[in-house]
């Protein structure tokens, strides 16, 4: 963004501290802000520096509000999220909704396929949701509207609140089920990826299935109720991904 950006001669700013950035934004005559991707509170003061300031978010707000929402939904098993343009507010994903698309979720696509599809959509939304506010054409509808019409409780909005992931959150869990397992293990690759043990060291874990009853080839591990998940593609300490069965054969000659 910062070179196409200089490349067309743009001023860009680059500020570490929000609040005093307001009189900078309100001086050069911001007519309109966009965020996508931003770890940070916009703090009110930088918000009212600007008559809107429109937000890409990848779920279907009010659902999966927070920093993980893309990561929080594969997990789960969902089938289903979406892109939504909000006008920020000073709440988290709180704002109302300008624009909003649903998109199924593949049942083998990982968070970074995902994240990718959704950025490039997130982008053309949020261009036409410009559009729409130059032609004052643009609706704005409360959050808790748009959860009516999409058959949300509260508590399932509440119950889908995301946070940061933790070094806790990237170690597999075998006392799951096996389909919650292979959900976690798409929700973090590429990166960060799942970790588990393997043949006395930590492995990452980019690609796993569920075993069919007639499958013998693979690395199998055994989940929490009682399926077998085979690991397709590891990471082992400082070599290169590998699938599962070449890396379980290789660690039987170092260890037999």
């Amino acid at each position: 963004m910062k070179h196409a950006a200089e490349a067309r001669g743009l001023r860009v700013y680059t500020p570490t501290r929000l609040k005093p950035f307001a009189d900078e934004a309100r001086a050069a005559g911001a007519e309109a802000f966009v965020v996508a991707s931003y770890g940070k509170i916009v703090p009110q003061t930088l918000l009212d520096a600007v008559p809107i300031a429109f937000n890409v978010h990848p779920s279907l707000l009010p659902l999966y509000r927070g920093a993980t929402p893309l990561q929080s939904a594969i997990r789960d098993g969902r089938l289903e999220t979406g892109v939504t343009i909000i006008a920020m507010d000073a709440g988290m994903d709180t704002g109302e909704v300008l624009l909003q698309e649903r998109t199924p979720i593949g049942p083998e696509e990982t968070y970074g396929e995902l994240h990718d599809r959704l950025a490039a959509r997130g982008a053309e939304l949020v261009v036409e949701a410009l559009d729409r506010y130059a032609n004052e054409s643009l609706e704005r509808k409360p959050q808790s509207a748009v959860a009516r019409e999409l058959g949300f409780s509260e508590e399932e909005v509440a119950a889908t609140a995301t946070r940061p992931l933790r070094k806790g959150d990237l170690m597999i869990d075998w006392s799951q089920p096996a389909r919650r397992i292979v959900d976690t293990v798409r929700s973090l690759s590429p990166a960060p990826a799942a970790r588990t043990e393997g043949a006395g060291e930590r492995l990452k874990v980019l690609r796993a299935h569920v075993a069919a009853d007639e499958e013998v080839a693979g690395t199998f591990c055994c989940a929490g109720d009682g399926r077998m998940v085979v690991l397709d593609l590891v990471v082992p300490p400082g070599r290169a991904p590998m699938p599962g069965d070449v890396y379980a054969r290789a660690a039987h000659q170092r260890n037999p």
